[in-house]
């Protein structure tokens, strides 16, 4: 049985594993990200580390302290190993991640695009993917800068304009990172 956006987050999966199957030892290691303090390394054990659901249960609601537990896990991988993992993962999610691939897809292409913008690159987001990061930040900015209940959101590349106040235009995926954020893609957008 395949669940809502199951194949896209398998898509992206994949995608993610070809940016870091191109990136030198040192960029995967020490390379820069958007997700502070996090190397591309330490981005892909959070993301893998999504599967095991369980592993979050220890730490409760502190989801920042169990992100960091998985990408300390991933540090102290091999590169070959993680990169054989993700690939397993990719190919075969847990069941809890194919019932949250909806809301998955947002995290992982937001991850995604720590790694490719931090590292000063580019990649052409995939349409379904641009919604879910936007989407990601939506949900993000709530809980974490309010950005969402202060500003008239109108994304130029598809999708509906969200919200009330000064307007700020752009494309989907800059508009997701900066609501969760990253800062940086502000000069991806037009703020009025």
């Amino acid at each position: 049985m395949r669940f809502p956006y199951e194949d896209e987050l398998r898509a992206e999966r994949f995608r993610l594993i070809e940016t870091l199957e191109g990136l030198s030892d040192e960029e995967f290691d020490s390379g820069t990200t958007l997700c502070e303090a996090w190397s591309p390394r330490d981005v892909l054990g959070h993301v893998i580390g999504l599967d095991y659901l369980a592993t979050y249960l220890p730490y409760g609601p502190r989801i920042n302290d169990a992100n960091q537990a998985q990408a300390d896990r991933a540090r102290r991988m091999p590169r070959e190993r993680l990169m054989e993992w993700a690939r397993d993962r990719a190919a075969n999610p847990s069941l809890t991640t194919r019932l949250a691939a909806g809301v998955l897809l947002g995290d992982l292409g937001t991850h995604h695009q720590d790694i490719v913008r931090g590292l000063g690159r580019t990649r052409e987001v995939p349409d379904v993917v641009a919604t879910a990061i936007f989407r990601e930040g939506l949900q993000l900015s709530l809980w974490l800068n309010r950005r969402v209940l202060r500003h008239r959101l109108v994304p130029t590349d598809g999708g509906r304009p969200v919200g009330r106040g000064p307007e700020v235009r752009g494309p989907r995926e800059a508009l997701g990172l900066w609501l969760s954020g990253r800062d940086s893609a502000a000069e991806d957008l037009a703020f009025a």
